[in-house]
């Protein structure tokens, strides 16, 4: 049996139509899960009393679950968790109506948070920690420390493993049709579930996903490049 090769011209212009909603989850996830994953990092290296414990057990449960799993809970719960909370506080919300892009971000983000906060905290433990104290010693207060010393040498070493972060946040975005977000993924299967062209279908998502990631990937060569070339640059 031969591919229908008009149905995969027409829907890989359908669904490229949907990239930016795919990249839009990735940008809107990494704006959050970065800071909210560094600050996570800090309490585990400074060991931050019961904030250090409960982030090593929010990480253990989230690396230690199918992101399957935590979509079909979070979308199963939250909702009818916040539309309880909108009705005892009476508040005029219409928790069912929000846009179920919001829940895939959210997924998204407590999934990234945990693992992008163990990429930074393995990569502050690089730096030594002589160099904090003599710059402590030097006058410098400790958020200038981490800012000039700590941050700009564990930027480095955690890049590759943020890039592989990153792509596989990409390629994860394509579970969000499990909460019925139009991405590239749901608007390929819907044209699919026209006619049953799914092989079509899915050679048209794996397609996109390899170019994204590609480029994705691409993004992050250029910037270790440019990272090491300004090292070098100052040694």
């Amino acid at each position: 049996m031969g591919l229908d090769l008009g149905f995969m011209r027409d829907t890989f212009i359908l669904a490229a139509g949907a990239i930016p909603v795919t990249l839009g989850i990735t940008a809107a996830t990494l704006v959050l899960s970065v800071p909210l994953a560094f600050a996570l990092a800090l309490t585990r290296v400074y060991r931050i009393g019961i904030l250090d414990g409960l982030t090593a057990a929010y990480v253990s449960l989230v690396r230690g679950t199918p992101v399957v799993l935590q979509i079909l809970l979070v979308y199963s719960l939250l909702p009818s968790a916040l539309n309880a909370l909108a009705l005892r506080l009476a508040l005029p919300i219409r928790v069912f109506d929000v846009n179920p892009l919001w829940y895939a971000i959210a997924v998204f983000t407590l999934n990234t948070t945990a693992l992008f906060s163990e990429v930074f905290r393995s990569a502050a433990a690089t730096v030594d920690r002589g160099q904090i104290e003599a710059a402590l010693s030097a006058g410098l207060s400790l958020p200038q420390a981490w800012r000039r010393i700590v941050i700009p040498q564990a930027i480095v070493v955690a890049l590759p493993n943020l890039a592989n972060g990153t792509v596989n946040l990409i390629k994860g975005t394509s579970l969000a049709f499990m909460m019925s977000v139009k991405d590239v993924t749901a608007v390929a299967k819907i044209e699919a579930s026209y006619g049953y062209n799914f092989i079509e279908a899915y050679l048209v998502i794996f397609a996109i996903y390899v170019v994204l990631c590609l480029g994705a990937q691409g993004l992050f060569g250029a910037l270790e490049r440019k990272l090491g070339a300004f090292r070098r640059g100052r040694q």
